[in-house]
This record gives structure tokens, C-alpha cells and sequence, in this order.
């Protein structure tokens, strides 16, 4: 597997889960939320970060550090901010939008909806 590719089509989980877990190097996310991982809603700018690297987006993790996106910001971003606001290379932005920022925001609306 090529790094940042998912071996499915949305958020890698398991990645997902050892970031929000804090078992993965380098990260600083402490706990689940009654047994769910934390809701992006609530993730600071090194969040955003740190969840980018931990799946495989290392290069491209910086820009949401530069441009200051932290979770409430990552939750409303557009698939043309992700293509042309972080001035990221296309495939890379490309699957970042559709396997990670899509489906992110997809589940917090399903979890928030209720």
C-alpha cells in the first residue's frame, strides 16, 4: 500500500483509531469519548495535523498547520478549498478530500444528528 492510500474507500479506521487512542508515535490525542473516537469538532490545529500524518499524508500534513485548520474549520471545508486553498499537489488533495475530509464530516453530522 502507497502511502496515503486507504484499503477502503472513507477514513482508515484502524489509523483512526490508533491516532485517537494515542498509540501511534508523536501523537497527543489521550482518550476515546464514551468509547467513540473524539469528534473532529473538537480538534485543535496539531489534531488535523496529526491525524494527516498518522494516514499517510506526512508532505501534506503542513499545510493545515499553515493555514490554521483545526477540527470545526476541517469540518466545513469545501472539496475546492482542499484542491486549491491548500495549495496541495492534486492526487494528494484529491484523496484527502474524498477518503478523509468527506467522511469525516459525513459522520459528524450522522453522530451529531440525533
Amino acid at each position: 500500500m502507497m502511502a496515503g492510500e486507504t484499503m477502503n474507500f472513507g477514513v482508515d479506521i484502524m489509523s483512526f483509531y490508533l491516532y485517537a487512542t494515542n498509540t501511534v508515535p508523536g501523537t497527543h490525542r489521550c482518550s476515546m469519548e464514551n468509547g467513540r473516537p473524539p469528534d473532529p469538532a473538537d480538534w485543535a490545529v496539531m489534531d488535523v495535523v496529526n491525524y494527516f500524518r498518522t494516514v499517510g499524508f506526512e508532505e501534506q500534513a503542513s499545510a493545515f498547520q499553515e493555514q490554521e485548520i483545526d477540527g470545526k474549520s476541517l469540518l466545513l471545508m469545501t472539496r475546492n478549498d482542499v484542491l486549491t486553498g491548500l495549495q496541495l499537489k492534486l492526487g494528494p488533495a484529491l484523496k484527502i478530500y474524498e477518503y478523509h475530509v468527506k467522511p469525516l464530516q459525513t459522520k459528524h453530522l450522522k453522530n451529531n444528528s440525533s
